[in-house]
């Protein structure tokens, strides 16, 4: 199992937090809470096994923001 911690900024309230994300069961898609301001942060997880990266989209559900 391989664990990496990560800072984002909540799509609603741009507050900083850190996530941990679990990459042992490859690609996800899921929400979590925003820890200020309680809206669902979505976020969808792709393992890109060639480059060897991780690549994560947040959004509000609404618009992409990285």
């Amino acid at each position: 199992m391989k664990i990496i911690d990560k800072v984002i900024s909540c799509p609603h309230c741009g507050h900083h937090q850190h996530i941990n994300i679990d990459t042992s069961s490859g690609d996800q898609e899921y929400y979590d809470d925003c820890q200020i301001c309680c809206n669902p942060i979505h976020m969808r997880m792709h393992i890109d096994p060639q480059h060897h990266k991780v690549e994560l989209y947040i959004d509000a559900d609404d618009e992409q923001v990285y």
